[in-house]
């Protein structure tokens, strides 16, 4: 039985998931070990569940780690080590954390409006917001078939990092990747 276009539509967004997955573990991404144990006896390697993970920040000073979804951690909120060489500079860290903000804003407030917006209203969002378009990819919203896609992505270029914000109906989902190796956030065109 050939697949239909949903289903063609679903494996190309499960392949896109895939390769930005794969993307991430190719960088060199680990969790890096807390050092010290906790009072509730975790042992010296391992994070506790009672306390939180902490990494070394930009001054080499230990901080905590307090939402799966800030840079630099994983999906359990522990912190990833630092594999580029060299210290993380804070103002690199501050930029992509505001990127990260005008976009959740912007999305946001367009999938208010709109839970399925076009990838002109999502461009003219983000530009009007005050990103660069020289910095700025978004999906497609329809398929080369003419069918509306399940949702949009759009990314933004900042530094070392990619900003990459989703809208499916209606819900907006923002993280931060590092940048491919292409020196963009999408795979393609």
């Amino acid at each position: 039985m050939r697949p239909t276009p949903r289903k063609r539509q679903n494996n190309r967004a499960g392949a896109a998931l895939a390769c930005a997955v794969l993307a991430c573990l190719l960088s060199g991404c680990t969790v890096a070990p807390s050092g010290t144990g906790s009072a509730a006896g975790g042992s010296g390697n391992q994070p506790s569940p009672a306390a939180p993970a902490a990494g070394p920040g930009a001054d080499g000073q230990p901080v905590q780690a307090t939402d799966s979804a800030t840079p630099g951690s994983n999906a359990g909120g522990e912190p990833l080590a630092n594999t580029s060489g060299g210290a993380v500079s804070a103002a690199a860290a501050a930029a992509t954390e505001t990127v990260k903000r005008t976009v959740t804003d912007t999305l946001t407030k367009l999938a208010t409006g709109t839970p399925k917006p076009a990838t002109a209203q999502v461009s003219d969002a983000l530009t009007g917001a005050g990103i660069a378009p020289a910095a700025l990819q978004v999906s497609q919203s329809r398929t080369p078939t003419g069918l509306e896609a399940d949702a949009i992505e759009a990314a933004v270029l900042q530094g070392k990092d990619c900003v990459i914000g989703q809208v499916r109906e209606g819900a907006v989902t923002v993280t931060v990747l590092p940048v491919l190796a292409s020196g963009k956030c999408f795979v393609g065109s």
